[in-house]
This record gives C-alpha cells, sequence and structure tokens, in this order.
C-alpha cells in the first residue's frame, strides 16, 4: 500500500487548498451572517458564489469516481481532498458539490438508473442545478436493522403507491430539493434482504408531507438541507421509478452506505486537524495563572494524544480506501465498520478537547468546534449505529476462527499450492 499523493492528486490537493484560504475560511462569517437574515433552509448567496468559483477551479463533483459523471477519481485519491473540505464541512463540501445526501443518491443513479432516471435527476444534481433528499429511517420501527422497515410500496397497473412515514429524511426541508430516494416493502413475504426496494418520488408528488424539521444538537444542518419527518399517503409514481428491480432495495442501501461511510470519515478527519489547530493555538496564547497553558502537563498530554488519534484514523481510512479500489467494497467491508466505528469516536476525542482548552468560548458559536462536535457524534448513529457494525464486525472475526472455516481456508490454500 503506497499512500503518497499521486500527481493528478497532488495537483488538485493544492488547488483545493489554495481555493480554502483564499475563498471557502473568509466566506465563513458571511455565510453565518447570510443564514441569519435568509429564509429558512435556503442557500446562502455566497454558496453560489463559491459554488461557481469552485467550478472554475475545476473542483466539482470529485467524490464520483465514474468518469462519465464525475471526476473520475479512486477512493485513495478523493480521501486527502475529502479531508480538506471537511476542515469546513458546511461551505466546502457543498461549494464542490460534494455534500450529503445528493452525493450518495448520485452515486445510486450512477450505478442504478436508468437512462431515463438518470437524464432527468441526475444530470440536474450533478450540474449543481437541483438539491435531493433520502428517506429510509422510520420513527416506528428499529431502522439499525434495515429490513424492519414498514413503509408499503405496492404496485398498482403502471403506478407504484407509496404509504409510509420517514424521519431523518436528509435533505428534505431545502425548497431546491426536487427528489426523493425512498425505500420501502414491496414484497412482505420474499426473504428478509429481498422484501425492499427503492423509488424515485419527485418533492411535489400529492401525498408528499412534510410534518417537522429535525433539527441536531440544536442545529438545523443547513447544508445537508436538514431532516424531515415525512409521510407518504397514497403517493403515486410511474413504475419507471422503481431504482434497479424489486427486492433490489437492501443491496442499494449496502452499496450507497459504503462509500458515504468512509466519505463521512474522510471528511471528519478534517475537522479533527481543524479542531487540532484551534486547541493548539489556544493553548499557546491562553495565559492562566501567569503562564501559557500549553505549558501545563495535561494539555501537552491531549495534543500528543490527540495527534496519535488522527493519525491513526487517516491511516486506517487510507487502508480502507485502498481495499475498496483494489479488491472492492465487499472485501473492504470489515475496514468500512472498522473506520464507521474508529473515526467519529476518535474525532469526537479531539474536539470535546479542543473545546475544554477554549473554555467558555468552547461552546459559543464564536468558534466552530460546538457545531463540529455535533459530527463525530451523529455519524455514531447515522449510517448503522456502533453497537451493531460492532456485533456485525465481531460475529464476521470469530467466523474466521471456526473449524469449518478452517477446513475451508486448508481447502483453498491447497488447492493453490
Amino acid at each position: 500500500m503506497d499512500f503518497e499523493f499521486d500527481p493528478p492528486t497532488q495537483e488538485l490537493r493544492e488547488r483545493l487548498l489554495e481555493f480554502m484560504d483564499e475563498r471557502v475560511y473568509p466566506a465563513e462569517p458571511v455565510h453565518a451572517e447570510q443564514l441569519a437574515a435568509a429564509e429558512p433552509f435556503t442557500q446562502p448567496p455566497v454558496v453560489d458564489e463559491l459554488k461557481a468559483e469552485a467550478r472554475r477551479r475545476g473542483l466539482w463533483n470529485l467524490f464520483l469516481p465514474h468518469d462519465e459523471f464525475g471526476a473520475g477519481l479512486t477512493n485513495l485519491q478523493y480521501a486527502p481532498l475529502a479531508e480538506i473540505s471537511g476542515r469546513s464541512p458546511h461551505i466546502a463540501p457543498e461549494a464542490m458539490n460534494c455534500s450529503a445526501p445528493d452525493t450518495g443518491n448520485m452515486e445510486v443513479l450512477a450505478m442504478f438508473g436508468t437512462p431515463e432516471q438518470q437524464d432527468e435527476w441526475l444530470r440536474p444534481l450533478l450540474a449543481g442545478e437541483i438539491r435531493s433528499a433520502f428517506a429510509m429511517t422510520e420513527p416506528e420501527v428499529a431502522s439499525s436493522d434495515a429490513t424492519n422497515i414498514a413503509t408499503r410500496i405496492e404496485r398498482d397497473g403502471d403506478q407504484y403507491v407509496i404509504n409510509g412515514r420517514k424521519w431523518w429524511c436528509s435533505g428534505a426541508m431545502n425548497p431546491r430539493a426536487r427528489v426523493f430516494i425512498v425505500m420501502g416493502k414491496t414484497d412482505p413475504a420474499a426473504d428478509r434482504h429481498r422484501r425492499q426496494s427503492m423509488v424515485l418520488v419527485p418533492r411535489n408528488a400529492p401525498g408528499v408531507m412534510i410534518r417537522r424539521n429535525l433539527p441536531v444538537f440544536g442545529y438545523d444542518d443547513r447544508s445537508h438541507g436538514g431532516h424531515a419527518e415525512v409521510d407518504f399517503v397514497d403517493v403515486r409514481v410511474p413504475v419507471s421509478n422503481l431504482i434497479a428491480a424489486e427486492g433490489d432495495g437492501f443491496l442499494i442501501a449496502q452499496a450507497r452506505l459504503g462509500p458515504g461511510r468512509i466519505h463521512h470519515c474522510m471528511r471528519l478527519i478534517g475537522m479533527a486537524e481543524r479542531a487540532f489547530e484551534l486547541m493548539c493555538r489556544r493553548a499557546n496564547e491562553r495565559r492562566p495563572f501567569g503562564r501559557p497553558l500549553a505549558e501545563q502537563g495535561v494539555i501537552r498530554e491531549w495534543v500528543a494524544e490527540a495527534r496519535i488519534r488522527i493519525e491513526q484514523a487517516r491511516l486506517l481510512v487510507l487502508k480502507t480506501a485502498w481495499l475498496m479500489d483494489t479488491y472492492g467494497n465487499k472485501e473492504a467491508a470489515t475496514e468500512i465498520q472498522a473506520i464507521k466505528i474508529a473515526v467519529p469516536s476518535a474525532v469526537e476525542w479531539v474536539i470535546d478537547k479542543a473545546i475544554q482548552v477554549h473554555g467558555g468560548a468552547g461552546v459559543s458559536p464564536d468558534f466552530p468546534l460546538a457545531e463540529l462536535w455535533t459530527a463525530p457524534r451523529v455519524i455514531r448513529i447515522a449510517d448503522g449505529p456502533d453497537e451493531v457494525h460492532k456485533m456485525s464486525l465481531g460475529k464476521r472475526e470469530l467466523r474466521r476462527f471456526t473449524p469449518s472455516q478452517r477446513i475451508t481456508d486448508m481447502r483453498e490454500r491447497a488447492d493453490h499450492a
């Protein structure tokens, strides 16, 4: 595994660092002012300006590995770029058209969409003309087990009829979100992993009713388009709005969430680096009891531990990216789950210590730390809670050491001898 930046990555990295320094960081206070004065969930004008500049600089759709639709970068090439954008998570990813849930939805449409679906929804998303939402989680069931999903998608002639309630629908509060990807049951009697399907639902379809916004620790999370609780009441869409085939919903969800999980972790490392930098600067500047905080032993211990945790997390993410590129997402399943568990916890710890070093300022809006902290804490639940991933990962590791698996391994070694 070679994690040195190749020439295309290095060139993009230098361009992105310049964009962050020249445009994104100076735009942060402007963005905050415009948000405070804007209608809820409308896009601040400064974001449109940044989007135009990002496109001009060739920093657009970097997340998508498909040459036809995106930049054609591998996960390993994209990782350092996503990390840099994560240093300003509420502006930079959106400015580059690399923000969730649109990234995952675009990946789904690129992998599974028909040419007609791609023309109607994917290309406008790629152009940044519209946004989208993803509706999988439900309030009435334990959605950490996606096979529990109860929303019904029933065929009626040449239409599907959708009934159910979703919540934490990422992107649904944004008025520019023109389409929802909705997961529901098409065949309750099928195998538990073949009961679900995904359909495209226009936001303005009759029966789509947004009940309420769901703030995250009090923040609207506007860069993601907010999160909503949504009712689907006798919503009708053409059968042609089905993504892939009936029963493919669980497969599509796994294909969507694998890249989504590593993208979150890439950006989280950038958040940790931003918090680490702020912590070190604060420790050198503040002088309680007549000497800098940086001279306190506990502060130096936190700084050392933070650096170690960041480097460990980054290396595990890079290894996972390399495995995904080299052997595929299925073969990297263990590592994808490992980063989903390890990275948010490590980043949460680093940001927590940065907040502590800042004292009262750390929990104020004068610094980005309080809002940064919410991201890793949410990711410990989103895309599958820690406990589910640990259960699955542990089960997979234990299976490697069962007698039947040892026999299989011996036979495979013999076959290759």
